[in-house]
């Protein structure tokens, strides 16, 4: 199998019609300045040269901001830009990010004379009262159409949701989560909100007319639409923002997050804890009181079945008293497990009778 690789070219705030209560591409993507079709092969030929496998898949990805809502003639040439290493054969494809209601026939045609492979939608939420307190500027009807249209187009279609949005509730985000399972995309990237200096929530959050999740809560209403997705077989390509220097622990110089969810290791944090629930799930089936027990499962698991610094290890045994040993076996599939019970409470008793006893001989 060809190791994929991502090309990222970020085009913050270019084009986008609107500026979302929550957003500030440029501080998001860490780009200030404008991209060109000379930025976009230089891009392409740095990150080309630092590829190491020779047996690899390339894609180049325009990321932020709305791409189909820029100016045509700019499209047109960041796209020729990237096409050419395509010609070349030194690319595969391309990907774009964009907005439902910037999406149509026509645009369509074009992008596909460009081999743009995959389309990415900004949907955040499919609730319409929701999409117009942040100020998003389209429905959830845009979002249907420009879906279907897409995949009709022979596009792969991905959606990026967020959970956390102003007024936005649990249940809101298992909805929107079904919503677009329904509209049956690849890929889905889910987002928990920060609260970014200079942005409308940032006046909300300071008046107290918003509340930002917790780690806690963000992991926990991620978890559930991952579930979701995972079991409808769409893949979650990425949770929570990539990390920049403006992107970080609000206590650093240079980060833009004021507040939220904000965690280096977000996605290890969810799937952590879906690890976790599945072990406990196990360990309840036991018709015993379990002390010790092993969990074998394949390498690339081992990570996330410890949990981040040992998090699932360490509230295995203050929650239940149960002590974990973790061995990794290759055979075992991937996303798969087996547990097997060490010791027993009544194993506990038994050698504490024992040692009674002994100590009587004596």
């Amino acid at each position: 199998m060809k190791k994929e690789y991502i090309i990222p070219i970020f085009v913050p705030h270019l084009g986008c019609p609107h500026k979302c209560t929550f957003c500030d591409q440029k501080k998001i993507s860490g780009v200030q300045k404008q991209v060109t079709a000379k930025d976009v092969e230089e891009t392409i030929e740095y990150y080309l040269k630092n590829f190491k496998d020779n047996s690899k898949y390339v894609e180049v990805a325009f990321f932020g901001g709305s791409f189909t809502a820029i100016d045509e003639k700019i499209q047109n040439a960041l796209l020729e830009a990237a096409n050419r290493y395509i010609d070349q054969g030194k690319v595969n494809s391309i990907r774009i990010s964009t907005r439902p209601d910037y999406i149509d026939k026509n645009i369509l045609k074009r992008l596909k004379k460009y081999n743009v492979k995959t389309i990415e939608l900004g949907v955040q939420s499919t609730n319409d009262y929701i999409l117009s307190r942040c100020q998003r500027g389209h429905t959830f009807a845009d979002v249907k159409k420009a879906s279907k249209l897409i995949r009709w187009h022979g596009f792969t279609l991905g959606h990026q949701m967020m959970v956390g949005l102003p007024e936005s509730t649990e249940l809101d985000e298992i909805n929107t989560a079904k919503d677009l399972i329904k509209l049956k995309p690849k890929i889905v990237r889910i987002y928990p909100v920060l609260v970014i200096k200079g942005t409308e929530l940032e006046e909300e959050y300071n008046n107290g007319e918003y509340m930002a999740l917790t780690v806690e809560q963000a992991v926990e209403r991620s978890k559930e639409a991952m579930k979701l997705f995972n079991k409808a077989n769409v893949e979650v390509i990425r949770l929570g923002l990539q990390n920049t220097e403006e992107i970080s622990d609000p206590t650093t110089d240079k980060s833009q997050v004021v507040a939220g969810p904000y965690h280096p290791a977000f996605r290890q944090l969810v799937e952590g804890s879906m690890w976790y629930d599945e072990i406990v799930n196990e360990i309840k089936k036991f018709n015993t009181k379990v002390m010790k027990v092993k969990i074998i499962a394949n390498p690339e698991n081992i990570n996330n079945i410890i949990g981040h610094k040992k998090e699932n290890i360490i509230k295995l045994k203050e929650t239940y008293e149960v002590d974990v040993i973790v061995e990794p076996d290759e055979q075992i599939k991937k996303g798969k497990f087996k547990i097997e019970i060490e010791k027993t409470y009544e194993d506990i008793l038994k050698e504490n009778l024992e040692l009674k006893e002994r100590a009587l001989k004596k």
